[in-house]
């Protein structure tokens, strides 16, 4: 079941593996460093687009950023 907050979880666990900063992110995905933070804290999610490249950055599926599947 989706939740903002298992998202941000996800969304930490996979960058902290890839052993990226959230400004690292942020840059990938163009955003700010706050809304990156804003999201892993489970406060904000994103838009349909940024999910599409967070997916392929890290290549894992969208089901398993919305929590609807548990493998990556």
């Amino acid at each position: 079941m989706f939740t903002k907050e298992s998202f941000g979880q996800r969304l930490r666990q996979l960058r902290k593996s890839a052993h990226e900063t959230q400004e690292d992110l942020a840059a990938i995905l163009q955003v700010t460093k706050t809304q990156i933070s804003d999201m892993e804290k489970g406060k904000k999610t994103t838009t349909i687009e940024k999910l599409v490249l967070i997916c392929e950055h890290y290549r894992v599926s969208s089901d398993y950023l919305l929590g609807l599947k548990d493998e990556p």
